[in-house]
């Protein structure tokens, strides 16, 4: 069976779209399909106007910085990892990366770019392997950058400052934040529903809130009436 179906949205460019629903929604299948992980069995995906079967995957993949739900770490160096995405990266653009991922702290409270990762980040904890995962994407400074979850084990704080440090960035890029999370999703310029491969909702977070079912049981799921009540 189809793991999606009638999915049909558009992202401009610098917008911020949220997608979100529980948990076997299809959110993970839906974004693989921009950097052409997987073929679409029926209609097209594009990128800049262009299906993404007709690109070169090494080109395709070069305007996007995807971050999975599962960090993935190399035995080396601090920076022998940020460079796994960009091999001729300075320390400079290390470091701001390191910056707008809000890790460069931790990084730097140790020994800087010279601290040795374990093989798959083992001496990290969740939130550092997940930040250093979302550093080495930004490092090439991509055009389309698609966090898939990649920020579930962080706190609320610590997660609204690497949106908004990613917001802030001079290029404008495009930002898919795949979450379970309403949180996470609030001000994004367009929030995707997913139910079961299918899109039951569109909208900013007041429009779903008034008329998507599936999006208010999530969000009340997790904040109070009152909170409700005052984004209503």
């Amino acid at each position: 069976e189809e793991s999606l179906t009638d999915i049909s949205f558009y992202a401009d460019r610098g917008e911020v779209i949220g997608i979100i629903g529980s948990t076997g929604s299809g959110k993970s299948s839906l974004v693989d399909l921009i950097p052409h992980y997987y073929d679409s069995t029926n209609g097209r995906v594009t990128v800049f106007g262009k299906n993404v079967k007709s690109y070169d995957k090494t080109e395709l993949r070069s305007k996007i910085g995807f971050v999975m739900q599962k960090a993935v770490l190399f035995s080396g160096t601090v920076r022998d990892n940020i460079r796994w995405c960009k091999a001729d990266a300075t320390d400079d653009e290390i470091n701001e990366a390191l910056k707008v991922a809000q890790i460069y702290d931790n990084i730097y409270e140790k020994n800087g770019l010279d601290t040795v990762i374990e093989q798959n980040g083992a001496n990290l904890s969740g939130g550092q392997k997940q930040r250093l995962s979302i550093a080495r994407a930004l490092v090439s400074k991509p055009e389309i950058i698609v966090l898939d979850d990649s920020a579930s084990a962080l706190d609320f704080a610590t997660e609204k400052a690497l949106r908004e440090a990613i917001l802030s960035l001079d290029y404008k890029p495009t930002l898919f934040i795949v979450s379970e999370r309403s949180s996470s999703i609030l001000s994004a310029d367009r929030i995707v529903v997913l139910d079961d491969g299918h899109i039951v909702g569109i909208g900013t977070n007041k429009e779903l809130l008034k008329s998507c079912e599936v999006y208010r049981e999530i969000y009340l799921s997790q904040f109070s009436d009152e909170e409700v009540a005052v984004n209503e």
